[in-house]
């Protein structure tokens, strides 16, 4: 039997979950059983609007291949407008990581409720498929800075 010389890339992929929502939708996809996949590290946040741009640069020269940033559906914000605040931050991260030379595809913003179990894992396993044919980060471990 040959060995492959080509080593399978599992992406290493965080998750940022809005703990009135998408972590409830994760919590629910677990309980229901739908296929996840194992590389995906869910850190949970108060709302998705906390979330400050620092911390999802480092997270990339810390290794992740892909970020995603999940909360409630706009106009269901626990904190009454924090999706949209999270929303317009995330428009200038992705200007921001053009200029890094790292493909903005890398980082995702979703909408999932807490119902919305099925959705989660399907929002989860679309966004690994995309990661995993981008390939490894290329600015792992950078030191450009």
């Amino acid at each position: 039997m040959e060995k492959s010389s080509e080593i399978e890339f599992t992406p290493a992929i965080v998750g940022f979950l809005c703990n009135w929502c998408t972590y409830a939708a994760a919590d629910l996809a677990g309980s229901s059983k739908l296929e996840l996949p194992p590389s995906f590290t869910v850190i949970r946040v108060m709302c998705s609007s906390r979330i400050d741009h620092n911390l999802l640069l480092s997270t990339f020269f810390k290794g992740a291949d892909g970020i995603l940033v999940a909360g409630c559906h706009p106009g269901d914000c626990h904190y009454g407008e924090g999706n949209y605040y999270a929303r317009r931050r995330f428009a200038l991260l992705k200007k921001v990581m053009e200029t890094l030379d790292l493909a903005p595809d890398r980082l995702q913003l979703s909408w999932v409720s807490a119902a919305e179990g099925k959705r989660y894992a399907e929002v989860v396993n679309e966004f690994t498929k995309k990661i995993t044919e981008l390939g490894p980060n290329p600015i792992k471990n950078s030191t450009r800075f």
